[in-house]
């Protein structure tokens, strides 16, 4: 048995020494915390109802759209009822299929994946459909697997399509005017939207190509021809400099069909570089999609004509209602299908919206970008 004694400084002593024990034990708790903090972001439902977890894959913060969209679809699944695991890849295909498997060990009820390169996922798919995850491919489908229940995404067609009909406009080729000089910028080869992307496009201008209103003077216009690898934009600002050094000395270029905002990155600059945006030599009618904000910025000064923006609302309207009727065995009816060179995965999809000089301030009305970060 312990003896306890009666002099004042001992009971001051035990007393400091308690203190100590208590401020390190507070300090243990509170660094639990911090590392619990610093895995993937949980988030709880925003109703009482607690239907089980779900996870979101997002490639990038880099890009707004994935960053707008991730936050969107967390949002949407608390509502409905829904705890959710979120992380973003860096555009890494590996640490992807690290964040997948980690999904499967957490036990989350299904997994909503953007993917950074969509055939690099096939295996770690696979893993979630051994565990009875169900899987919906976001924007880029997963390719080279069964284990992808469904495919949620714009039209990727239309988007093309989109493109092509703004230069077929803005050039007059219905009314007969050209000829006109196009240069093609195509996205990545590994990416399975990036055909699609070019096949709406050639859908609209193919026509004008072949009677001669449209002339491709670096010959280079097939989708092989004129993909970008890895959607880099500095390869798309070479490729413009040796077009442009190559083909253009005393030839002015009228379009350039550009699949998307971070290609345009590349090629903007080299059109500037070339001496291009003076009333002599004008830009040419650019194209894009994504809506980024360099974008947009590049669009009130007159260097690129148009982009499209991906609602990340009506992506949400439309995928939580697939991922619940999925969870909840129920027939998802009004289907499309993308083949993945394996299966015709079931689809829905939504339609992409031109945003030009006429309508960019429709970005800030509803959240994707604030005015001050559009105008300021």
């Amino acid at each position: 048995m312990k003896q306890y004694h009666s002099h004042p400084d001992y009971f001051k002593e035990e007393t400091q020494i308690m203190k100590k024990i208590i401020a390190i034990l507070l300090a243990a708790i509170m660094l639990c915390g911090l590392l619990a903090g610093c895995g993937e972001t949980t988030t709880k439902p925003a109703t009482g109802e607690d239907k089980g977890s779900v996870g979101i894959l997002m490639p990038t913060k880099e890009q707004s759209i994935w960053s707008v969209q991730g936050n969107r679809l967390t949002t949407a699944f608390q509502e409905a009822g829904y705890k959710v695991e979120i992380e973003y890849a860096e555009d890494d295909p590996a640490k992807q299929v690290m964040q997948i498997e980690n999904m499967i060990t957490k036990g989350v009820r299904l997994m909503v994946i953007v993917a950074v390169d969509g055939g690099a996922l096939t295996d770690a798919c696979e893993k979630a459909k051994a565990a009875g995850i169900y899987v919906i491919a976001e924007d880029r489908l997963i390719t080279d697997t069964e284990a992808v229940d469904f495919y949620v995404t714009f039209d990727l067609v239309k988007m093309g399509e989109l493109q092509g009909q703004y230069i077929a406009d803005q050039l007059g080729l219905a009314e007969g005017k050209g000829p006109f000089n196009l240069e093609i910028f195509s996205g990545s080869q590994d990416d399975p939207n990036a055909l699609l992307f070019y096949d709406g496009a050639m859908g609209i201008l193919q026509q004008y190509l072949d009677n001669g209103q449209l002339v491709v003077q670096s010959g280079q216009q097939t989708y092989d021809q004129t993909a970008i690898q890895s959607w880099d934009t500095e390869k798309a600002h070479q490729r413009m400099d040796n077009i442009l050094s190559g083909f253009y000395g005393d030839k002015h270029l009228d379009a350039v069909l550009v699949a998307a905002d971070c290609l345009t990155m590349g090629v903007i600059p080299s059109l500037e570089s070339a001496g291009s945006g003076t009333e002599a030599n004008p830009f040419p009618i650019t194209t894009g999609q994504d809506a980024e904000l360099a974008a947009i910025h590049y669009i009130k000064e007159g260097k690129q004509s148009m982009t499209a923006f991906l609602d990340a609302q009506k992506l949400s309207d439309i995928l939580i209602p697939v991922a619940e009727q999925l969870m909840n065995g129920e027939e998802i009816k009004d289907t499309v299908t993308y083949n993945n060179n394996v299966i015709d995965v079931p689809a829905k999809t939504y339609d992409p919206l031109l945003i030009d000089k006429n309508n960019y301030n429709y970005l800030a009305e509803v959240g994707f970008y604030t005015e001050a970060e559009i105008n300021g």
